[in-house]
């Protein structure tokens, strides 16, 4: 799994005002916590930095550098303002490398469906799914291959093979299906009412 730095400043947990003020000097106020860290480190980073973390499909793992203290972590959440969708905090969860830690991870469509090529509809009901596993074992992707599905079919959970690492997710979770255009729908019940 791809790995960014983000270089971070502290700062005390400061009143709104103080936090409108980094926000308007370009910065985005963070927090991290978790496994190794006693007390919360609150602190501040360049918006910039956050770019190629939140705004892109891919996950990554993240190497703070708060003022030459470094902390491996993971994006835990981000809040953004409702109407200009300006990223307005974030939350980072520490972690350790010996110990599994719970992830969302993006689900990636691979092949070409023979319900696709009949005219169906790829659906994608889950864009991501919940793992757990050792940081090191956490891939980029989970690949869902649909080069089976007709038309009407749909994968789930527990079709998939992983290896190191679990999903959380339910195994009857609906992950893709092929759906039915409203065309074909009609001309499908035709031909079974003929025979």
């Amino acid at each position: 799994m791809k790995s960014l730095e983000i270089i971070g400043f502290k700062r005390a947990n400061l009143d709104k005002r103080e936090l409108d003020e980094i926000r308007d000097n370009g910065n985005v106020p963070c927090v991290v916590y978790g496994p190794g860290i006693k007390e919360q480190i609150h602190f501040h980073s360049p918006a910039i930095l956050f770019r190629d973390l939140i705004y892109t499909p891919d996950v990554h793992m993240v190497e703070l550098n708060v003022e030459g203290t470094i902390v491996k972590a993971i994006l835990r959440e981000a809040q953004f303002h409702p109407v200009s969708e300006v990223l307005l905090h974030a939350d980072f969860l520490a972690f350790s490398e010996d110990k599994p830690i719970k992830m969302e991870i993006p689900v990636k469509i691979q092949g070409s469906s023979p319900g696709m090529m009949k005219g169906g509809k790829l659906e994608i009901k889950s864009r991501t799914l919940l793992v757990k596993g050792l940081a090191k074992d956490l891939p980029d992707f989970i690949p869902v291959d649909i080069s089976k599905l007709d038309l009407g079919k749909s994968i789930k959970v527990s079709e998939l093979n992983v290896k190191d690492f679990e999903i959380l997710n339910s195994p009857n979770v609906t992950i893709a299906t092929i759906g039915i255009p409203r065309a074909l729908r009609g001309k499908k019940a035709g031909e079974d009412e003929e025979v």
